[in-house]
């Protein structure tokens, strides 16, 4: 493990790898930070990354890749047809996920949007332990729904609860009872709830989703995106595991789904994404939207560079030592913001560190973003840039009216093996030094609002003069530091 035990007594993650490759980083001045914020219109998302030092919006397609992917990168064949580097990733994933069947596409958004074309009909229903908001969204516009099945534990923000990402069996069980198992579409587990502080499933849960499903005779698909968070939780808290392999965990999970789909900017750190079975019918029912919508079968709208970066990706994942430093950077970040008081989703879940900012600033109404609002303040405080994981991220009610979410969060992701503790240390600092200013930020408010997945591109702007306050108070406090 690399969480090691100093002579001092103290107890902090140590990296497992040596940096060879470095990229120049830029801290603009708090002036500079304010004007970025208002020019992106206080979307976090629409930030020039010129203008950012620490990226820790998602993890999505900036992890650091190995010496080892990067040089798999120059055996890729190029051929249009029959290629190599297709084979040799599918075999990979067959080696892992023990699936015959995959079906290659260019992110995990463009997996959903297949499997969704194929199952999802008018008026059926897809039960999942929490909703992610591109999975939703496709499954709503092939006319289905979403129902949450998650437990009463999940929205418990401060718990030592290990599982919060599990599924409510008896809840599945009321569903199908109520509704009819005909009209359940599918069953869908999420590797790492993304919404709710990427908290983990248990193997035990899942295979009791499993058993549910064939007592229904109805397919359950495992989005994996953040299969290797998940991974690393299930061998650290669940018990029955604790001596198993990496390599066997993987096996047991997908042997229990009929479907496995994930985007590979976040499992095997590199960019593309792929749908496998052993459900020939599926397979065949899904191949011809490959075609459609993707590219031909053996790149799906991939680079062969990125696939046989994937391949050795995917090998990498199967080592400890390498999906436990996310997990551990967050835990120490997380361990951190609490000793200062900074409200914080416990216990430490995947993909990031997750602020409540219901709590953080409890004075702005809910209509009025707070998360939306923290992160923006984050983002003239430190030069950091995080994401909102609230009612921003959630799509209106069909009357217009603002669905409020259950949760308002903002995720500092932690990339794998893209930062530094001294860096990670930065940031618990001056959120830590906003939080004892928190009561300087307001709401803000859409002045540009896309009806679909607003928070990537909707513009806001505040609902008073209070950026300017801030950046002020930050000169004060900090004079000509960064």
């Amino acid at each position: 493990m690399s969480n090691i035990t100093f002579y001092s007594g103290e107890q902090f993650p140590l990296e497992m790898h040596k940096v060879r490759i470095v990229q120049k980083l830029n801290l603009p001045k708090v002036e500079d930070r304010l004007t970025a914020m208002e020019e992106a219109g206080f979307n976090t998302f629409l930030l020039k990354n010129e203008n950012v030092f620490m990226d820790m919006l998602t993890d999505s397609g900036v992890n650091a890749m190995s010496d080892r992917q990067q040089a798999a990168m120059m055996q890729a064949d190029d051929s249009y047809a029959g290629s190599a580097t297709f084979t040799r990733l599918e075999n990979k994933l067959e080696e892992i996920f023990g699936t015959k069947y995959f079906l290659p596409t260019h992110q995990g958004r463009a997996s959903e949007n297949i499997i969704s074309q194929v199952l999802v009909k008018p008026n059926t229903i897809v039960p999942m332990n929490y909703h992610f908001t591109t999975s939703k969204a496709h499954i709503t516009l092939n006319g289905g729904r979403v129902e949450e099945v998650f437990t009463d534990e999940a929205l418990n923000l401060y718990s030592d609860a290990p599982f919060k990402g599990n599924m409510d069996i008896d809840k599945l069980n009321t569903l199908i009872e109520k509704e009819g198992a005909e009209k359940i579409a599918y069953v869908r587990m999420e590797a790492g709830t993304n919404l709710i502080g990427g908290q983990p499933f248990s193997l035990a849960n899942l295979k009791e989703v499993r058993q549910v499903c064939d007592a229904n005779d109805l397919l359950l698909v495992l989005d994996a995106s953040l299969l290797a968070d998940n991974l690393h939780f299930i061998k650290t808290r669940e018990a029955a595991y604790k001596e198993a392999s990496i390599r066997d965990i993987t096996r047991e999970i997908t042997d229990l789904a009929d479907i496995t789909y994930f985007s590979a900017r976040k499992l095997g750190n590199a960019r593309g994404g792929a749908i496998c079975t052993n459900n020939e019918e599926m397979y065949m029912a899904m191949r011809e939207y490959i075609t459609l919508y993707e590219g031909f079968l053996t790149y799906g709208g991939m680079s062969v560079r990125e696939m046989e970066a994937i391949a050795v990706g995917l090998e990498e994942t199967m080592d400890e030592e390498m999906i436990n430093q996310g997990p551990e950077f967050i835990a120490f970040m997380t361990e951190e913001l609490q000793k200062r008081g900074v409200p914080v989703i416990t216990p430490a879940g995947g993909l990031g560190c997750h602020i409540d900012a219901r709590a953080f600033v409890p004075h702005i109404e809910q209509a009025d973003y707070p998360a939306g609002a923290l992160a923006a303040a984050i983002y003239i405080a430190s030069g950091a840039r995080g994401m909102e994981r609230g009612t921003m991220s959630e799509q209106r009610n069909e009357d217009g009216s603002e669905l409020l979410a259950n949760m308002e969060l903002v995720r500092m992701a932690m990339p794998r093996r893209v930062f530094t503790l001294s860096q990670v240390k930065y940031v618990v600092d001056r959120i830590a030094w906003l939080y004892d200013n928190r009561e300087l930020i307001e709401g803000i408010e859409f002045v540009e609002e896309p009806n679909v997945l607003r928070f990537f591109f909707g513009r806001l702007q505040a609902k008073s003069d209070w950026p300017e306050r801030l950046a002020a108070k930050f000169r004060e406090d900090f004079g000509d530091s960064l």
